[in-house]
């Protein structure tokens, strides 16, 4: 018999989910064991499965990490009275063997309960005020401050899965056999009550395919109805829409006839120097130099909105947060609260987005590109759906369907 042992156990759909059999499978490819110690299975949609499992393993090192893997499918260990807590040793760092943080829900044992972790995100630690606190919340690895109390090891942690319902409501229809447009359709039905049902915030994180797809009107739309609540993007977005806004292309490109215009590639350095000259967006709207378009539309409405640079910036605008830190703090500040966030060709800054997100949050990814969708849909969120199509012709239809609503 192994020498090495650990009782975990879970609750939640554990077969509809699959959970039950890929932890399973995983306690075998890990090099280890199990038996079934006790199984409860839930009879109703409503009615939770309750799975404990005994692991064996040849060496302390296999079993830490099969229980490591473990943890992330929502199995917990039976010595719930062992959270390691260890000290960081220099601001911007954690302890040997900290425990990394999904986006899942997740609980520490502290003072002798289960405890919710507050802003709950993936890739960081668990930062917990002191030994007898009973909150903790996930930090960011550079904002770890040197002496702090981080969670370490996977004793004394929790993770609840978003797992789907057997009905499968909002989702069974993207497994249906019928064609992409009527997809599009029903996805757009979806999120429309999505939208006009929600308590929460609606985020939108877009690209500049928006406006060279002729999104950007849409869009506008959308948030002229009071149905945005933030928008995060990056400097061509508001270039390329300011660049239509004052020409009439997008990337030397004639949005309404589709035909390159002579000298047109220099409208969108044209259209950064008109904003410099102006002093930003917002002074450029203010001095009635920018009248039209998605960003006009923003800061008419006082929508908060952030863009964050990168390295192949033309200007870049004078709006843009080009510290990588700062614009990531600036897109976190505006995700707290979000309940759906609408993801439109931008597969970088969705994927950071992503990052940021707990997985209850709704989210839609929209691209033309199915493996973008795939890769979006997949960050391991069963609030997650994709819609392979244009995004163009995504907003169009967006905006009709909402305009025939009205913001409660």
């Amino acid at each position: 018999m192994s020498r090495y042992t650990a009782t975990v156990k879970a609750e939640g759909h554990l077969v509809d989910s699959g959970t039950l059999s890929a932890a399973m499978d995983q306690i075998v490819r890990g090099g280890g064991t199990f038996e079934v110690s006790e199984f409860k299975l839930g009879s109703t949609n409503t009615e939770v499965s309750r799975a404990v499992l005994g692991i064996h393993a040849k060496s302390e090192k296999l079993l830490d990490n099969v229980l490591d893997h473990l943890v992330g499918l929502g199995f917990y260990t039976d010595t719930v009275s062992q959270l390691v807590l260890k000290r960081a040793p220099k601001h911007g760092a954690a302890p040997e063997g900290f425990y990394s943080s999904t986006n899942n829900a997740t609980e520490v044992f502290l003072s002798g309960k289960w405890r919710r972790v507050d802003k709950q995100r993936m890739d960081a630690c668990i930062v917990v005020a002191s030994v007898a606190e009973t909150r903790s919340e996930c930090r960011k690895l550079r904002d770890v401050k040197k002496g702090e109390w981080i969670v370490c090891g996977h004793d004394g942690i929790r993770i609840i899965p978003e797992f789907k319902d057997r009905a499968r409501s909002d989702f069974g229809f993207m497994t249906n056999d019928v064609s992409s447009e009527k997809k599009v359709e029903w996805v757009v039905g979806h999120l429309t009550r999505w939208i006009t049902k929600r308590k929460g915030k609606l985020v939108v994180v877009a690209g500049p395919v928006v406006i060279h797809t002729g999104g950007g009107e849409p869009l506008a739309r959308i948030i002229h109805g009071g149905w945005v609540d933030a928008l995060l993007a990056g400097n061509a977005l508001a270039v390329h829409d300011v660049e239509r806004a004052l020409w009439g292309t997008s990337l030397g490109i004639d949005t309404r006839t589709g035909v390159p215009v002579e000298h047109g590639h220099q409208n969108h350095m044209r259209a950064i120097n008109a904003i410099r000259l102006a002093g930003d967006l917002k002074a450029a709207v203010k001095k009635r130099v920018l009248k039209t378009g998605l960003m006009h539309s923003l800061i008419k409405r006082n929508v908060p909105y952030v863009l964050a640079g990168s390295i192949r910036d033309d200007g870049p605008l004078p709006d843009v947060i080009t510290d990588m830190n700062r614009a990531q703090e600036a897109y976190a500040k505006h995700l707290e609260g979000a309940e759906i966030v609408l993801m439109l060709s931008s597969m970088l800054h969705s994927i950071g987005v992503g990052n940021m997100l707990p997985s209850w949050v709704k989210t839609v990814c929209v691209d033309i590109n199915p493996s973008v969708v795939t890769k979006l849909a997949d960050r391991g969120s069963h609030q997650a759906i994709g819609c392979v199509t244009d995004v163009g012709l995504f907003l169009h239809l967006l905006a009709d369907h909402l305009g025939k609503k009205s913001r409660k």
